[in-house]
């Protein structure tokens, strides 16, 4: 019988559409790679500058409306 780490290590995890069509709109528009991760009922975008984070909250509604989302964006500085 294989144990649960054999079984997992076959397993390919998809990414959801709303972190795939984020990471799309961005590197788009900025050719910069960016981290999306979902965390309860929010999209956490972490980016690797403030100007950066402070031009993706002025194109929010783009953000939400390319993610087809309703969840609140978070955006987080590494």
């Amino acid at each position: 019988m294989d144990e649960i780490g054999d079984l997992l290590s076959y397993r390919t995890p998809q990414e959801p559409p709303e972190i795939a069509a984020i990471k799309r709109y961005v590197d788009e528009h900025f050719q910069i790679p960016v981290q999306v991760g979902i965390q309860n009922e929010a999209i956490v975008i972490t980016v690797a500058s403030a100007s950066l984070a402070n031009t993706l909250r002025l194109r929010l509604p783009q953000l939400q409306l390319a993610a087809k989302t309703t969840r609140k964006l978070i955006f987080r500085i590494n």
